[in-house]
């Protein structure tokens, strides 16, 4: 088996067929969704629209109830919201804007939906490399300053899952023409909402927030996430996109989710205990294992690091039916790098034992 270099998450697809084998037989830890079946509620939700004219209509243009109740949760003005056909969409808008600014500053290694963005608008970016050795301490300082016109910052960071301050972006803000922050991993992260600039949008116009929903809840397939920013922006954006971007599933899936503010905290608080529990349980565990380091993270992954190349344990797991992220597409990474996507507590004691067996 050659391995499937991932340019994004868990391409189980590909995998099942090189595998011969079928994806529910795959525990793919290479994506970074959340282990649970999605809520009752929602499934609930769309088991009923399917029963009715959800998919049979055109999906609500204005898109307005979830507007309201995105705008509801997070206390900020309706006009400053925009929802996507999950992040990805949402990219591609912010990075006709950033084109329009200068050159961007990508943070390496980082996630490679950035600079397909900027490419479809044939803007000018850079990679600036961030240190790849840090320490347990939460949150932490940004790092580093580059010398561009706008920068792209993912807090809490992919791949390396550190958790960006508050107080340290902040201090950017007058540095740069357009901040374009990626929290589509901080709903996950145990207190990770106090570090979110979404509170900051109401007052500074060049900055955008961009989240997703779809790893919270375990629904990728839904594609669905929405922008935060300045209303001039978001008006703009509206008017180039596509006329129905959102089907009418992931829609009616959003209001629900964010509209029930009870069963949503109650969801929060299961998903940042798992965090909690199973990610110092990883790391505890990985550190016992010779000729593995495991980086210190916030967020419900964390990275591995290797005497020697990985490629072969990857591989092996892959075998096992376990999916594991290769690196190899991250810059300034490797292949003595890989990516475990947290699991439930059987699974992940599954992966240590196999990682184990493999390394003995």
């Amino acid at each position: 088996m050659k391995g499937i270099i991932q340019t994004h998450g868990g391409n189980v697809n590909k995998e099942a067929q090189e595998l011969n084998c079928s994806i529910e037989h795959l525990l793919d830890s290479s994506s970074s969704l959340v282990p649970f079946d999605p809520p009752f509620h929602l499934r609930r939700c769309l088991h009923k629209c399917i029963n009715s004219r959800t998919l049979r209509d055109y999906p609500d243009r204005e898109q307005n109830n979830l507007i309201n109740a995105i705008s509801s949760w997070h206390c900020i003005d309706p006009e400053m919201i925009l929802p996507g056909n999950g992040a990805a969409e949402l990219f591609t808008w912010a990075a006709k804007d950033a084109g329009k600014k200068g050159i961007s500053g990508l943070p390496s290694p980082g996630f490679s939906d950035y600079s397909r963005a900027l490419r479809c608008w044939d803007a000018s970016y850079f990679e600036f490399s961030l240190p790849l050795e840090w320490s347990n301490e939460t949150p932490q300082v940004f790092p580093l300053k580059p010398n561009s016109n706008v920068i792209w910052i993912t807090n809490p960071h992919n791949p390396t899952g550190q958790l960006w301050s508050q107080k340290s972006i902040r201090d950017l803000i007058k540095r740069y023409s357009l901040i374009i922050c990626d929290e589509a991993f901080l709903p996950l992260v145990p207190n990770g909402e106090k570090q979110s600039l979404i509170p900051l949008v109401k007052t500074n116009p060049n900055l955008i927030v961009i989240r997703s929903l779809t790893k919270l809840f375990g629904i990728a397939g839904l594609r669905l996430g929405y922008a935060i920013s300045y209303p001039d922006r978001i008006d703009r954006w509206k008017k180039l996109r596509d006329p129905w971007p959102v089907n009418g599933l992931a829609l009616e899936a959003g209001t629900i989710l964010m509209n029930e503010r009870f069963l949503m905290q109650k969801w929060l608080n299961k998903v940042h205990s798992w965090v909690t529990k199973e990610g110092q349980w990883m790391y505890k565990n990985l550190s016992l294992i010779n000729g593995i380091e495991p980086q210190h993270s916030s967020c419900n992954f964390l990275l591995i690091k290797g005497d020697n190349s990985l490629i072969p344990l990857r591989n092996y797991l892959a075998k096992e039916k376990i999916l594991l992220r290769d690196c190899r597409s991250f810059k300034a990474l490797g292949e003595n790098w890989l990516r475990i996507g947290l699991q439930s507590q059987k699974n992940n004691n599954r992966i240590i034992k196999k990682i184990r067996k493999f390394i003995s």
